[in-house]
């Protein structure tokens, strides 16, 4: 095709070729002329429109001239032809009218989209010759490069494709390699580093899953993370029972990483439970299996509760301790624990707070719901735990009776339970209930045992006691007794904040920070009581005193004494430096004055008491370590102070005189007292009454015969005063272990529960603190023995009193009488040298001796038949000359009863009408004294009727007394 075969053509030459422009015929000259001709009312134009007939509107098909001659009528008419016609010219007309008014309307439409029709057709034109070119170019192209350097650019494009594809298998190799790095990694225990060395290569295989190979790798992979997950779980049970800050830091990490910080958490509560369970199953299992001696398996399927029971008496303790040992670390994990995560989430806390990007807010709150999460679940989680640790060392502990237990094992197991019912205060807060009901019922039955055997223990040592002095430094004091060590331990930091003063707690180390780092706090031993030793004995001194080394001596070799109570206070020793060894020069001078001071004022107490005091230590540790049988305790206590007051007034006080002698010798305190003992605690049942009924028979096991004196106490010996060395042991070993009591006071009304104080107070106040009342009744019957007052009174019967003038020199008797006195000052002097006698002793004796002689005076002077006034006088000098000498003896100040005398005395000088009143006034006179002033002095100055009267007075005031 050349170049001018392809020009273009003026729209002109063009205006045939269009086909649409080809359609249109313009109306002739005629037609138009018929057309003006033509009425041009538009609305009757209009009608003959619409009157031509609808089939010539039909599409261009239709066949006009068929229609028409098809339409004549079989018979032609002319006339009807042309009318026919004209109508259809007029139709005609009309129609070619109505064309042309739309030609005319829409010719400048017409002109316009005819010159848009030239200008396509010119753009059409030139774009044929632009085709032309470019076909023209193209071929230059062609003929301008060769076949070979498309080659090139083919095998560039390949190499291309080539080294994508060397990629992609290079990549899937290394996916295929990555199992074995995973293995390595979990062998490693790199848990967040197999994870996402899992989830990178899952992430990588998703995009290379159109390979067949890869398909089956990202499956491959998705079983090799639930095998981590698994892994990992294992990995987060072995927190439970020995925490490692680093290995638990990855497992964390690796659970942040699958996004299941949840699910790790509640994982870990579970591992924790299941850790106790099947901690203390695995103890108590290996304890039983070891006591069986066999390999039997039928333990293994035991319950944890049956498997208890099969535990032996020898082997509960260190079972007991193993399980706590155990059990404190799972709690000790699960501690440490809590502080990982308290010290992650502040570290996190600070970066959060350093790092202020917008874009981090959605996942800070995430972190941040899982840290609250976590940490309600880990608070939750304390009282769980220890409420799973309480039963099961509860089971374990009601698994077993022991109430044949030994002393010091029961409280090395109540110690144990001690110490974890502070690790449970410390761990959450727990008052350990279910741990306090299981041993407090452990302890009563306990308890019960123990203070029987107790009591029957303390009736035997009283029964054998021979009342010589224990011989004890002036320095001793009850803590220094390894029983009483435990009063200040409690000061110890070791030591739960309940058993230490407010002011300490603050600066309380924890067991978890004392712990934290290593040991165990339930690492103790049973025996550790032998690393210390007591040093009470007083053996300085003695050497140089024959009598008193000779009295140790014996002591020392005594057979009655039982051997585990010479263990107690001999092989004992304490670390205290012993006092300074006592001068023979100081012995020697306190020998010769008076002996209320030879001695060193040491505590005056016997084998008994000192067994008795480390039996109320041995409560008091009990009560101490379990507050909740605190009443029963004291109440024990409270029984040996009685059985051991009740001992001694049975022994050396008990005596049928005291009443009639009118001195008021027993207080009605001390009365009410020593019935409600013999009421409540003394069996007077020698035999057992087969037919009592079941509760008399309970009530008499709670109950202790009564305790009989040893047959080596003699009371009856004038030389020793009568058993007084004996007496003075007796008795003041009872004051002295009343001030022990006094002095536990504090602490036994600190762990009595609110509700049973008033019994605690009513025990010190109505028992207690009648232990010095009980001197006077005892040392009673020495005075009443030691002074011969029969012998006065038959010196006084033959003393005549009607005497016609006054005297000047005293009678016989009172001579008699300070003779008496002052032999009983020797014998008072020579018991000293083997027991120091206190002052109020001997106060009290020498008052009891001269209240009993001044009575006896009165008594003397009231059986007198005839006096005269100057026998009065004589009275009087002779009581004057008896209190003279009597003040020399002794000390007491003023001399006890001397109004007594000389109102009796006086007494001679009153009228009638004085003599009724002052009869009335002065009842402590006996109606015979009485009587006698009446009869005596009265009697040869009144009449018949007026002593009658004075005699009825007396008789009206001793009918009460009757």
């Amino acid at each position: 095709m050349t170049g001018r075969a392809c020009g273009l053509r003026s729209p002109q030459e063009s205006v045939n070729d269009l086909s649409p422009i080809e359609s249109f015929r313009v109306p002739t000259k005629e037609e138009l002329r018929e057309l003006h001709e033509e009425p041009t009312d538009p609305q009757a134009q209009q009608e003959i429109i619409n009157s031509i007939e609808e089939v010539y509107f039909s599409n261009d098909s239709f066949d006009i001239v068929k229609y028409e001659l098809e339409r004549l009528p079989p018979v032609l008419s002319l006339q009807e032809l042309e009318e026919y016609r004209d109508k259809l010219k007029q139709q005609q007309a009309a129609v070619s009218k109505k064309v042309a008014d739309l030609i005319l309307e829409k010719q400048p439409a017409y002109v316009e989209e005819l010159e848009r029709v030239t200008s396509l057709q010119n753009g059409l034109q030139l774009a044929a010759v632009i085709c032309t070119d470019g076909r023209r170019h193209l071929n230059i192209a062609k003929e301008g490069f060769t076949q070979t350097s498309l080659g090139l650019l083919a095998n560039q494009r390949k190499r291309q494709l080539l080294i994508g594809l060397l990629k992609s298998l290079r990549t899937i190799k290394t996916l295929q390699r990555t199992d074995v790095r995973l293995s390595e990694m979990l062998e490693e225990e790199d848990y967040p580093g197999a994870i996402q060395l899992c989830l990178e290569c899952q992430k990588a295989a998703s995009t290379f899953k159109h390979y067949s190979c890869i398909s089956e790798l990202n499956s491959k992979l998705q079983d090799t993370l639930e095998q981590i997950e698994e892994q990992l779980d294992v990995a987060l049970s072995k927190i439970c029972k020995n925490f490692d800050i680093n290995h638990y830091t990855k497992v964390q990490q690796a659970y942040r990483l699958l996004g299941k910080t949840q699910t790790a958490m509640d994982q870990l509560h579970m591992h924790f439970t299941q850790a106790i369970h099947n901690t203390v199953f695995q103890v108590v299992l290996g304890y039983v299996e070891l006591c069986a001696g066999n390999t039997d398996t039928k333990f293994q399927k035991l319950q944890y509760k049956d498997l208890c029971t099969h535990i032996t008496s020898d082997s509960y303790i260190p079972c007991l301790a193993d399980l706590c040992k155990a059990l404190w670390e799972v709690m000790l994990s699960y501690y440490r624990t809590m502080q990982w995560h308290e010290n992650h989430d502040q570290d996190e806390a600070e970066v959060v707070s350093s790092v202020s990007d917008s874009n981090n807010v959605i996942g800070t709150e995430e972190n941040s719901f899982d840290r609250n999460y976590v940490k309600k679940k880990l608070e939750h989680g304390l009282s769980r735990i220890w409420q799973d640790v309480q039963l099961k060392v509860k089971t374990y502990l009601l698994g077993t009776d022991l109430s044949n237990f030994k002393y010091d094992d029961f409280i090395f197991v109540l110690d144990i339970i001690s110490r974890l019912m502070q690790v449970g205060e410390e761990f959450c807060g727990s008052k350990s209930e279910v741990l306090q009901e299981s041993i407090r019922r452990q302890s009563v039955n306990y308890f019960k045992t123990y203070h029987r055997t107790r009591l029957e223990e303390l009736r035997m040592f009283l029964e054998n006691e021979t009342w010589e002095l224990c011989p004890v430094k002036s320095s001793f004091s009850i803590l220094q007794l390894h029983e009483f060590k435990f009063l200040e331990q409690s000061r110890s930091p070791s030591v739960s904040p309940s058993k230490q003063p407010a002011s300490a707690i603050s600066s309380t180390v924890t067991l978890f920070e004392q712990y934290c780092n290593g040991g165990n706090p339930f690492e103790i031993q049973a025996d550790s009581k032998d690393d210390e030793t007591e040093d009470v004995l007083a053996s300085n001194g003695y050497e140089s005193d024959e009598q008193e080394k000779s009295a140790y001596q014996e002591y020392d070799s005594d057979s009655d004494v039982p051997e585990e109570l010479k263990r107690d206070y001999v092989d004992e020793q304490t670390g205290d430096a012993p006092i300074k060894s006592v001068s023979r020069e100081t012995l020697k001078s306190r020998k010769r004055s008076d002996y209320n001071l030879n001695k060193v004022n040491a505590p005056i107490l016997t084998n008994t008491t000192l067994n008795v005091i480390r039996l109320v230590g041995k409560y008091m540790q009990m009560m101490n370590i379990l507050k909740p049988i605190a009443f029963d305790v004291i109440h024990f206590m409270s029984q040996l102070f009685d059985y051991y007051l009740y001992a001694v007034y049975t022994f050396f006080g008990r005596n049928d005189m005291f009443e009639s002698t009118g001195l008021g010798l027993s207080s009605s305190r001390l009365r009410t007292t020593l019935n409600r003992i013999q009421e409540s605690l003394i069996d007077l049942e020698v035999s057992a009454d087969p037919s009592g009924t079941l509760a008399a028979a309970e009530e008499r096991k709670e109950k202790v015969p009564s305790p009989h004196l040893s047959h080596l106490v003699v009371l009856t010996s004038g030389n020793s005063l009568y058993g007084l060395a004996e007496r003075v042991v007796a008795t003041e070993s009872l004051v002295f272990l009343a001030e022990q009591f006094e002095f536990l006071q504090p602490h036994l009304d600190a762990v009595m529960p609110a509700a049973k104080k008033p019994f605690l107070q009513q025990f010190y106040s109505q028992t207690v603190s009648t232990a010095s009342e009980l001197r006077k009744p005892v040392y009673w019957i020495v005075a009443a023995k030691a002074i011969d007052y029969e012998q006065m009174l038959l010196l006084m019967a033959n003393v005549k009193w009607d005497v016609k003038e006054i005297m000047s020199q005293h009678n016989v008797y009172v001579d008699a009488l300070l003779k008496e006195f002052e032999e009983f000052n020797r014998r008072l002097s020579d018991v000293s040298k083997r027991v120091r006698i206190p002052l109020p002793v001997s106060n009290i004796l020498w008052e009891h001796c001269i209240r009993l002689a001044n009575r006896t005076l009165v008594e003397g002077y009231a059986n007198v038949k005839k006096c005269s006034n100057e026998g009065r006088a004589l009275m009087q000098l002779d009581f004057q000359q008896f209190l003279m000498k009597l003040e020399k003896l002794t000390d007491i100040r003023p001399i006890p009863d001397k109004e007594f005398v000389e109102t009796y005395i006086k007494a001679y000088y009153l009228t009638e009408n004085d003599m009724e009143s002052w009869i009335k006034e002065h009842r402590e006179y006996s109606t015979k004294q009485l009587t006698n002033l009446v009869n005596i002095c009265l009697g040869t100055y009144i009449n018949k009727k007026a002593r009658q009267k004075l005699l009825a007075t007396i008789d009206d005031i001793d009918r009460p007394k009757r």
